[in-house]
């Protein structure tokens, strides 16, 4: 996601980073390589001007940032007018019923049940419908998804896609639903039949949004289609599909300022859970790389029971650290998704993922290795002897090279903890510079 714009941005202000006075020159240079990043990652050109121009007036005119160097000044500016075109705050969705919206083929229906996923962990009481009478098989598609979830899906003997609609929200209001999604027939193109089916719903059952669901690797053509729903059933948010895809992310950085509506969801992912909330200050983050450290965290809180990570915590603050805890670790950090994804989220390190094949199966190999020893030898790796090792590569199909490099790892794991500790017990932290 935004591979791109990572690569380009980080590049162009890369430049700057031995200057230590900026003149006009060399800001004209930087944002003019912008500039061709932006137009290659397909962002809608009025919106890329507007972006460039409001940055330059912004640097040439305001006083540079106190404590902070000159160039660490104007990427805070870049950060700044990214985050604005972005959206500028994380949009929720409204409670009762929501309208889903879009062309056929964008993913619309698998979206609908990846929300209610979102929302059921939420806590909050969901349930689906469809109104796309046409397509049975959109129908039956999200019935399934609905049983897979664990959320209510309401059925009726109706051919009226309006009066499905009506049905529905008066049996989620008589159930006392917080959500109701409602599915709509999608095309291969738009059309004027559409479009009043649309108009009819929304009259009908008065949606608290109208959500479209646009293919982000469509590029401008969403952007265009995106319009002409908006013209005709005033839209509330976008939900962008396919953006672990080959989405250059240009329409990202366009909905806000070219339709005026917010972006509500990403999907990263064809797993019911591959569904992200678009916060835009972090997607500015990371395209600035700089990481994005409170996703990060989340996910791990997801995965990660408090209990477990208060006993580890604890343990690593009074020098307590084993192969038992390391095969958690593992474990924890498999469950949290792609390796590659993960690192992404770490300042400076996006960037420099382009080219580099992360083996997960290593992860498998270490998992197998420690498996393969007794509980003591996990909890004392002192007293792995050669004889212990050829054991252990035999039980875990592996080398005695292989088990020689988990035990190294292990080690240098160990080292690191011990110096967090040295950080932790001094009472502070280092400070970072802005960019970090």
């Amino acid at each position: 996601m935004f591979d791109l714009l990572i690569e380009r941005f980080n590049k162009s202000l890369s430049k700057l980073s031995s200057t230590r006075k900026i003149t006009e020159k060399q800001v004209n240079d930087v944002l003019r390589e912008i500039r061709t990043a932006l137009l290659e990652a397909d962002v809608d050109y009025d919106v890329a001007k507007a972006f460039l121009k409001r940055v330059r007036e912004r640097v040439l005119t305001e006083d540079l940032k106190k404590n902070i160097s000159p160039t660490d000044s104007i990427v805070l500016t870049v950060y700044e007018e990214l985050t604005n075109i972005l959206g500028g705050e994380k949009a929720d969705i409204k409670k009762g019923t929501v309208l889903f919206v879009g062309l056929q083929g964008t993913g619309k229906t698998t979206t609908i049940g990846k929300v209610a996923h979102f929302l059921k962990n939420q806590g909050f009481k969901v349930a689906v419908a469809s109104t796309d009478v046409r397509r049975p098989a959109a129908m039956l598609q999200l019935e399934k998804l609905a049983e897979r979830v664990g959320v209510p899906y309401y059925r009726f003997d109706e051919t009226s896609p309006v009066s499905i609609a009506v049905k529905s929200k008066e049996r989620a209001l008589k159930e006392g639903m917080d959500y109701l999604l409602l599915d709509t027939a999608g095309r291969l193109h738009v059309d004027e039949e559409l479009m009043q089916e649309l108009k009819q719903i929304k009259e009908a059952v008065k949606p608290s949004e109208v959500l479209y669901v646009a293919d982000a690797m469509q590029g401008q053509e969403a952007l265009r289609v995106a319009k002409v729903f908006h013209e005709t059933v005033p839209l509330t948010g976008v939900i962008l599909t396919k953006m672990d895809g080959d989405a250059r992310g240009g329409v990202a950085l366009s909905v806000k300022s070219a339709i005026g509506v917010p972006i509500k969801f990403v999907g990263v992912g064809e797993k019911i859970e591959d569904l992200e909330v678009f916060y835009p200050d972090r997607i500015a983050q990371r395209i600035l790389g700089l990481g994005d450290i409170q996703s990060l965290a989340e996910k791990a809180q997801q995965v990660i029971p408090e209990d477990e990570a208060q006993v580890l915590a604890t343990k690593i603050m009074r020098g307590e650290f084993d192969l038992e805890d390391m095969l958690k670790q593992i474990r924890f950090i498999k469950s949290m998704g792609p390796l590659d994804k993960l690192l992404g989220m770490l300042p400076g390190i996006g960037a420099q993922l382009k080219n580099v094949k992360i083996d997960e199966k290593k992860f498998k190999k270490t998992e197998a290795i420690i498996l393969s020893m007794t509980k003591e030898e996990r909890k004392n790796p002192k007293i792995i002897n050669m004889s212990r090792k050829v054991r252990i590569a035999k039980g875990s199909g592996t080398t005695v090279g292989d088990v020689n490099k988990v035990l190294k790892e292990y080690e240098e794991m160990k080292k690191a903890i011990k110096s967090m500790r040295g950080l932790l017990s001094g009472g502070s932290l280092p400070k970072f510079p802005f960019r970090f």
